[in-house]
């Protein structure tokens, strides 16, 4: 079954057309397949089906047509409590095989599958936003080929279709460059300077601006016979700001790249810092061609600190096509250095906390770096030269060109007094201005006397003594009248979330809504410009907006903190039925299907649930704290995340304190004790083990004791204690088995099995890991068959059994990805590849290997990742 969506929607088994019915059922499917297997809930697909313009029963009618699909095509729609999915390769959907194509640089083999204009006879709001967009994904990938050929040397036979484009988009100005570059290397230079002056023209003419710096750039070097290409490299840059104006002196100041070697460019929240930066750099771009890194540094982000220089130096050390990452601060910031060196590259670091987060990250002499930040950052100007550009309010007249910009001369230019009475409200603040220009914008038929109206009701004695943060409460405070009394609710109560972003879900919980009513809601305070749904189904505001609302009263009870512990107990319970938590209540509990859907959301809610956490500490809520570093653990095993394991079991240890509960006490020592040892603490490690044990001994929980001689018998064998991890594993089988806790003691089983292995006495250790499979397959235990499957594979490579480790080795990665557990799936990929290469299969032994380097670098397991490559 193949599904065409670059053209008129259709679908083909085997070659031949499939009949799929009317438009609205076409819609249905593509609405489906845009999704890639994942679920798309009821209300999404109707707004996406027919918008605004959905009939009486459409969630009937909705129904209908995922039926008739399901019978017409035989596929696998499936319905959950988070909606409709459908799973089908990649490969099946031309689009996805587009995209494929164009990440591998096949632009022919791309470009080739389209059959016309993209999703034809689609009609909704949402088909034609998604139809522009993939417009703008064909015009990239036809640029992106032209530049391929162009460095390939074809540019005869390149021209007469660029001839043909360029007649079709007259102000494409990359395009332009490419003509003027292939006429220039086919001799035809004075075409190419023809081309240009057309262009300029053009541009003039029609939108008052002049050529790009590329373009110009490329002019000015035919015209010297300079003509040169250079290979691409990272561009990182994000758009620049659409409505960008003014600023003159301010990119003035910021001069060329030839002469300057570090900006900071301070001022307040919402002051324009990076438009200023991207704007500036996109002008430049031309000056740059060995590439442009950018970062966001979250300097000042409400809910966590700043990126780390380490963290940083990893990502721009990929970008830039390093392999291997070295270990620790300094080594990565002299590996940047040297890869950067002698390239002339743009290095954007935005929103910087402090000089020490950025010094790191100055790549030397040969690259332009610009600084963002609230702050003047002294230390970058008197230590290592930077120039400050210190940002103020917009002039009046810039501002004024803001509004005519967002909302067309003829609007401004009715009312020029209205015009300077919103200008001067709004103090010249990016920001400010943009709010007042969306309100506007959303009621285009209203004159903008009457917005000056409402806002002339409001006191503005603040804002004539020039005090900005002022003046913003006042614009806020007039966006917020004008929502709905619900809206308005919606909003103070979002000012209570302390976390970055919250999800769709929780934004319900905390609203005491129902998800479809609070997505209605959330796309209100959308409208307004007061949120930001950044991702689908998440959502932010700006910092400054964030603080307003923290400001207004606002009563949220329990109900988010209720939520995520409810809903994080609930995940945790659907990865490991077997062990048992407390009760925790909330209405907007979420329903977990499978450990993919598990793994998704801590993924998804990682951070939120940590700040969470933390806040639920501070303000007693210690049963909330505790829930939540226990529910994170086996979340944090399968990710490979010790670091944040601790940092949640210490938040858990000190509200099982303040609660006075030991055994939620013990449980916590004895986490922490294997992540310290893990980490290579291994006297803080048994420090923590001591105590678990000396408080599961007080209340004579056998299952509770076994735990721990489990987690010490772990221990023991990292430290490479054999014998005792072998005894306490013994022990703790003992203890399970005097429990009756089945689930444990086949757990145990495949442990002792297993250390028996590493011990050499592979007889012992098969008895124990058969008996331990036997119970977790009568059990359903599929954590622990994959865990015995490893096991039972290790004692058949030592057995020279080669086809049944492998075949071991391949049934444990299938459950473990499965279950999402990409930790120990890691560890089987590198062991499977070991087998392969005893077996003298190379291939299939690097593939192996490499991915599990992969996942080892992914998770920041650079011991591991630093031993398997050494042996790759």
């Amino acid at each position: 079954m193949e599904f065409g969506l670059l053209g008129a929607v259709e679908v083909r088994d085997r070659g031949e057309s499939v009949e799929i019915g009317h438009v609205r059922q076409r819609s249905v499917l593509v609405a489906l397949l845009m999704e890639e297997g994942r679920p798309v809930p009821v209300d999404r697909l109707l707004d996406r089906v027919w918008g605004e313009r959905a009939p009486l029963r459409a969630r009937e009618t909705l129904y209908g047509y995922v039926s008739k699909l399901r019978k017409l095509l035989e596929l696998d729609i499936e319905r959950s409590p988070a909606g409709y999915h459908l799973t089908v390769d990649p490969a099946q959907v031309d689009l996805f095989r587009f995209r494929a194509f164009v990440r591998d640089r096949d632009f022919d083999a791309a470009l080739g599958l389209w059959r016309g204009q993209a999703l034809d006879g689609l009609e909704s709001p949402w088909f034609d936003a998604l139809r522009e967009s993939l417009h703008a994904e064909r015009v990239a990938a036809e640029l992106d080929r032209n530049d391929v050929a162009l460095a390939d040397g074809r540019h005869a036979a390149l021209l007469p279709s660029l001839r043909q484009l360029a007649g079709e988009r007259q102000l494409d100005e990359r395009l332009a460059a490419q003509l003027m570059l292939a006429l220039h290397r086919s001799g035809n230079d004075a075409e190419a300077l023809r081309h240009y002056e057309i262009v300029r023209h053009r541009l003039a003419d029609e939108l008052g601006v002049d050529p790009s710096k590329p373009l110009q750039d490329m002019h000015q070097r035919i015209l010297n016979g300079s003509v040169e290409e250079r290979a691409a490299g990272p561009r990182q840059l994000p758009a620049p700001h659409p409505w960008f104006t003014g600023r003159t002196g301010e990119l003035a100041a910021l001069g060329s790249a030839g002469t300057v070697v570090i900006t900071a460019i301070g001022g307040t929240g919402g002051i324009g810092k990076t438009a200023l930066a991207l704007h500036w750099a996109h002008r430049h771009l031309a000056e740059f061609p060995d590439g442009q890194l950018y970062v966001n540094l979250r300097g000042f982000d409400p809910s966590a600190g700043p990126t780390p220089p380490e963290t940083v130096l990893r990502e721009f050390l990929e970008a830039l096509g390093e392999e291997t990452i070295p270990a620790g601060l300094d080594a990565r910031a002299a590996r940047y250095r040297s890869v950067v060196a002698g390239r002339r590259m743009l290095v954007l670091l935005d929103n910087a906390r402090s000089t020490e987060q950025v010094v790191p990250l100055l790549p030397g002499s040969d690259a332009t770096v610009l600084v963002t930040s609230r702050l003047k950052l002294a230390g970058l100007v008197a230590a290592h030269g930077a120039r400050s550009v210190s940002l103020d309010v917009l002039n009046p007249a810039d501002a004024r060109e803001f509004l005519v910009a967002r909302l067309g001369a003829e609007r401004v230019a009715a009312e020029p007094e209205v015009v300077a009475d919103l200008v001067s409200w709004c103090g010249g603040l990016p920001l400010a201005l943009s709010i007042v220009a969306a309100r506007a914008a959303m009621e285009p038929d209203f004159p903008l006397a009457a917005f000056a109206g409402e806002l002339r009701e409001q006191p503005l004695d603040a804002l004539d003594a020039g005090e900005i943060g002022t003046n913003l409460r006042t614009v806020f405070s007039w966006s917020v009248a004008a929502l709905s009394e619900e809206a308005a609710r919606a909003f103070g109560l979002l000012g209570t979330v302390g976390t970055a972003d919250v999800s769709l879900a929780a934004a319900a919980a905390l609203l005491d809504r129902a998800v479809a009513r609070a997505r209605m809601v959330l796309r209100e305070l959308e409208n307004a410009h007061l949120v930001h749904q950044h991702v689908p189904g998440r959502y932010r505001m700006h910092d400054l907006v964030g603080l307003y609302a923290a400001d207004l009263p606002a009563d949220a009870g329990t109900r988010l903190a209720d939520f995520y512990a409810a809903t994080a107990r609930a995940a945790a319970l659907a990865q490991e039925p077997h062990k048992p938590l407390p009760e925790h209540e909330s209405g907007h509990t979420l329903v977990f299907e499978s450990n993919a859907a598990v793994m998704a959301w801590f993924d998804a809610e990682h951070a939120c649930l940590v700040t969470e956490q933390r806040q639920a500490l501070e303000r007693g809520a210690f049963d909330v704290a505790w829930m939540i570093g226990r529910t994170l653990n086996n979340y944090h095993l399968r990710r490979g995340r010790t670091f944040d394991d601790v940092e949640a079991w210490l938040a858990a240890l000190r509200a099982a304190e303040a609660m006075g509960e030991e055994s939620k006490q013990a449980t916590a020592h004895m986490c922490l004790g294997a992540d310290y040892v893990e980490l290579g603490q291994s006297a803080l490690g048994h420090q923590h083990f001591e105590r678990s044990l000396e408080l599961f001994a007080r209340n004579d929980d056998p299952v509770a004791h076994g735990a721990a001689h489990r987690s010490i018998a772990w221990a023991a064998e990292f430290e490479g204690d054999l014998e005792k991890a072998l005894e306490h594993s013994v022990l703790g089988l003992e203890k399970f088995r005097v429990a009756g806790s089945e689930v444990r003691e086949a757990e145990s089983l495949n442990e002792v099995g297993w250390r028996y292995a590493c011990l050499g006495r592979y007889a012992e250790a098969r008895t124990f890991c058969e008996e331990a499979m036997l119970l977790n397959t009568k059990l359903g235990h599929v954590e622990g068959i994959a865990a015995t499957l490893d096991s039972l594979a290790h004692i058949a490579r030592h057995d020279d059994r080669h086809a049944d480790a492998i075949t071991h080795y391949g049934e444990a990665l299938a459950l473990y990805r499965e279950l999402d557990n990409s930790a120990e799936l890691a560890k089987v990929l590198e062991h499977l590849g070991d087998v392969h290469a005893e077996a003298g299969e190379d291939e299939r032994a690097r593939e192996h290997r490499e991915r599990a380097l992969e996942l080892y670098r992914e998770q920041g397991r650079d011991a591991e990742a630093a031993a398997l490559a050494a042996r790759i």
